[in-house]
């Protein structure tokens, strides 16, 4: 019986000896790679959202999954050099914050899928051949919603009912401009305020175009200004609109939380948390070019009362009950 029991383990050992190396391995961990114009601190919130998708998928970052960050600091030039870095990486997605992000990584490669998550006018640009039919290798979420614009100028006016004049921020090149303004001078229209267009392409712009508006006697204004710039003069953005005791509607919440005065738009954070089904879709066999890109399904208006008390500004009650969060 000994000599079978014996017998039967060396069998044991040399089929187990038999089997492929490869299947022996432990299973790769995916790399993900996070490319994003702005600072790691500018988009903290956007991460955190993105990290809380991937765990409700399962995914648990250092664990089953591994995601490599690269931030350009708010120098869009920066980044082609970051895309090629994580393409050298042979990371197995790209995820991108925004069209300059999104063009730097379309141009480092044509193979890894690119996962956009802040596009505003995709097709537009090129970025993508369809919304439903994307092609190629990125697809994701865009922010493309034009009647946003719109609805934040009304939104503006029902906090300064006497507004007349307000002026736009904005930087001319920026993809979906044109289909943005249409809208925004269609709502303008309706709404009897005249707009001045100030356009702001680099950070020495902005100073010059606050002076602008308060010599055009603007009492409100829209900052549309392309993210990069935004976000990486934040400061002095506030600062220079309570200066000049000048009510602004951004288009960030970032910009609110810094002190700004009020925002409405896409809730950027939720499309960040949404960019991780396509992770795992991805992952899991599916290509870009047979995912559809969606679109925004959860807006926010966030308005700060200690900024309005800066400016002597008085939020009537029927906009501040409209709002999803009010920082006092």
């Amino acid at each position: 019986m000994s000599k079978k029991v014996i017998r039967l383990a060396l069998s044991a050992m040399l089929f187990a000896l038999s089997l492929p190396a490869e299947a022996q391995q432990p299973k790769t961990v995916p790399r993900v790679g996070r490319l994003y114009a702005a600072s790691a601190s500018a988009t903290t919130a956007r991460t955190e959202a993105f990290r809380q998708g991937l765990r409700e998928l399962a995914y648990v970052e250092g664990k089953n999954i591994v995601v490599e960050y690269r931030y350009a600091d708010g120098k869009p030039d920066r980044l082609p050099a970051l895309a090629a870095e994580l393409v050298r990486l042979k990371v197995d997605i790209i995820i991108t914050g925004g069209e300059p992000a999104t063009r730097a990584a379309k141009e480092a490669t044509s193979t890894i899928p690119i996962v956009m998550t802040n596009e505003a006018d995709p097709v537009g640009t090129g970025i993508v051949a369809s919304l439903a039919r994307p092609g190629g290798n990125i697809t994701g979420l865009s922010t493309l919603a034009p009647e946003l614009s719109g609805k934040r100028l009304e939104i503006l006016k029902e906090t300064i009912p006497k507004a007349t004049r307000v002026a736009v921020f904005r930087t001319s090149t920026q993809p979906g401009n044109a289909t943005v303004l249409k809208d925004l001078d269609l709502a303008a229209g309706a709404l009897k305020v005249k707009l001045q267009y100030l356009d702001v392409l680099d950070p020495k712009d902005i100073e010059s175009a606050f002076r602008a508006a308060v010599k055009g006697r603007a009492e409100a204004a829209l900052m549309m200004v392309a993210g990069a710039v935004a976000s990486g003069h934040r400061t002095e953005i506030i600062e220079l609109a309570v200066k000049n005791r000048l009510p602004v509607m951004y288009t960030s919440p970032a910009m609110v939380e810094a002190g700004g005065l009020m925002t409405y738009g896409v809730d950027n954070r939720d499309l960040d948390r949404r960019a991780a089904t396509y992770v795992d879709k991805i992952l899991k066999g599916r290509t870009p070019r047979d995912l559809p890109v969606e679109q925004p399904m959860k807006f926010e208006f966030i308005i700060s009362l200690a900024a309005a008390k800066k400016i002597g500004l008085t939020i009537p009650p029927n906009v501040l009950v409209r709002a999803t969060k009010v920082i006092r």
